[in-house]
């Protein structure tokens, strides 16, 4: 279980500071989909880096498991069982999509393994496996790869930002796939920051981040249509590829 309690982030502004996260309380129960989202700017994506620990916080307390995390560097949180996917996933020159899977997933898994979990994220395996982590790959490509080593890790809490930045529509349509099979095959607690409506609608629970707060919690059944129901779901739900803090 994740447990976010009294969280603040402040950054300096010039002159003033902004307080990005304030006073921020939240619980993800174990074995959940949930997506979170909101307005632009209402700090989103600030969370789940607060989470991961790539941005360190002001004040309060993040719980992994019943472990406080808020003092833990990245690594410790990974070897936690935390994985964070980033709105746009990294090159790696002269590294193989085989080697980074196995990279993610600490030991030597054969050819055969990594083309499993290349087949899960729906790429042809073989077309895959031996190819840099390069500019040669396409933005979905990158994604469906980076996914890929969120599944060969095995983590407890997977945490994806934004995962439809960039990528085309086409790429889109698989990724909302590849979700939807994680949705039912995924142990773990996954954890997305979206604005997509068909990504809000995979959801078990969505929550609503504004103004650095917890405007709304709840399951998805109940809480996708409020947001469909309200003047500003265009910019909660619309298929649109934006950024956030």
């Amino acid at each position: 279980m994740l447990e976010i309690k009294n969280l603040i982030y402040r950054v300096d502004d010039e002159n003033d500071t902004k307080e990005i996260i304030d006073g921020l309380n939240l619980t993800v129960e174990d074995g959940k989909f949930v997506v979170i989202t909101g307005p632009n700017g209402g700090g989103k994506s600030t969370l789940a880096k607060l989470i991961m620990g790539i941005n360190k916080t002001t004040s309060g307390n993040i719980v992994f498991d019943g472990v406080d995390i808020t003092e833990k560097s990245i690594t410790d949180r990974a070897k936690l069982g935390i994985s964070f996917a980033f709105q746009a996933p990294v090159h790696f020159k002269g590294i193989r999509v085989v080697d980074l899977l196995r990279l993610a997933a600490g030991k030597q898994i054969s050819v055969a393994e990594a083309c499993e979990y290349l087949s899960k994220v729906g790429l042809c395996a073989k077309d895959y496996v031996e190819r840099e982590v390069n500019n040669s790959l396409s933005g979905g490509e990158l994604k469906r790869i980076e996914i890929a080593t969120v599944l060969a890790r095995g983590t407890k809490l997977s945490i994806f930002d934004e995962p439809e930045a960039g990528i085309d529509l086409w790429s889109f349509q698989n990724l909302i796939k590849v979700f939807e099979n994680m949705r039912k095959t995924v142990n773990g607690t996954i954890i997305i920051i979206s604005h997509q409506e068909r990504i809000l609608n995979i959801a078990d629970e969505i929550v609503v981040i504004e103004n650095g707060k917890v405007k709304k919690q709840g399951p998805k059944d109940e809480v996708f249509p409020e947001l469909l129901g309200t003047s500003s779901a265009a910019n909660l739900a619309c298929n649109k590829l934006g950024g956030d803090q």
